[in-house]
């Protein structure tokens, strides 16, 4: 996948791009506002969880990129568009897909696009946690987000008499929350940058990211810089018992690095694998990764920090200049 470079771009027109994020479940179109559960039953959200299942084995098993699309979405597939084409530059094999002992949570919404979440057990590490999406009942379910289970699990979820979970809706995901939902991805990008305000908790995601970065700007004889921007998707978010929220939602970032005069990058097969234009001897290379954030949002009422429960970076695309 082929993106120009923001260090070629004006900044205003990340920005703008970053502000086009929007809550995920909860925009309402074709003046569709009853509040219903996002799927009909557990058995037609397993058929999804299976659906994915078979086109990520078919995908990684030929070391084709272009299937993602037929199963995932978002950043999640430029996540795996990206693992496939590293994969395939090494020539390794793959062992098929199996998920097991799946837990599906299914939300009540109004609108679309609508998601569901699915949890389970992945022989190839541990717990998965999933968020499947679509925008229509004509289209396909597709999983936007995939992340490693916490090591502590998930917080409790607030539920309704029949056992559905709350979405929260977008422009009422500030109420009762330290941040709406929607406006994560703006907000760690902008945090990143500056390092201001205490919105973020301390952590291997937020301060301590930070400082290796600033450690890798210093680097003698290489000059980096990085620019961080909210990924122009849908974040995701459901109530928790607490009153606070499980919230996903992805970031992208360009770092772009210079050698002095005289040195050249070594083309690794990672970078050869996702190498955006011509393979060439040059001191100088934008990088592009995307990741996926699971954090827990609190309550006003309670106080305290986004906390990061999971993070996956992934690099999707580099370009020699």
């Amino acid at each position: 996948m082929t993106r120009r470079s923001p260090f070629r771009a004006p900044v205003a027109m990340m920005t703008a791009t970053a502000a086009l994020l929007t809550l995920s479940g909860c925009m309402t179109v074709h003046g569709e506002l009853a509040v219903i559960p996002a799927v009909s039953d557990k058995a037609d959200a397993g058929k999804a969880v299976k659906q994915f299942v078979a086109g990520y084995n078919e995908a990684n098993a030929v070391h084709d990129p272009e299937v993602t699309a037929s199963y995932e979405t978002g950043a999640l597939q430029d996540i795996d568009e990206a693992s496939i084409k590293v994969d395939r530059q090494h020539g390794r094999g793959f062992q098929p897909l199996k998920l097991s002992d799946t837990k599906i949570v299914i939300p009540k919404m109004a609108g679309w696009p609508k998601f569901f979440l699915a949890d389970a057990r992945s022989n190839k590490s541990g717990r998965w946690l999933l968020a499947f999406t679509r925008n229509s009942p004509q289209e396909k379910w597709k999983a936007a987000y995939l992340l490693p289970l916490p090591a502590g699990g998930l917080p409790q979820f607030a539920t309704d008499k029949d056992g559905y979970a709350k979405a929260i809706p977008a422009g009422e995901g500030s109420a009762g929350l330290t941040i709406d939902p929607g406006k994560l991805g703006n907000a760690y990008a902008k945090y990143l940058k500056t390092g201001s305000g205490d919105l973020f908790a301390p952590g291997p995601h937020t301060d301590r990211l930070r400082q290796q970065r600033t450690a890798a700007a210093k680097q003698v004889g290489q000059r980096t810089e990085t620019i961080d921007q909210a990924y122009k998707f849908p974040a995701m978010a459901l109530r928790t018992k607490d009153g606070g929220a499980l919230a996903f939602f992805a970031t992208r970032s360009f770092q772009r690095k210079t050698l002095p005069a005289g040195h050249a990058f070594n083309i690794t097969p990672e970078i050869q694998a996702v190498l955006d234009g011509p393979k060439k001897q040059t001191n100088k290379m934008t990088f592009t990764s995307v990741s996926e954030q699971m954090v827990k949002v609190p309550a006003k009422k309670n106080g305290g920090q986004v906390a990061f429960l999971q993070r996956l970076p992934k690099q999707t695309a580099a370009k020699a200049e």
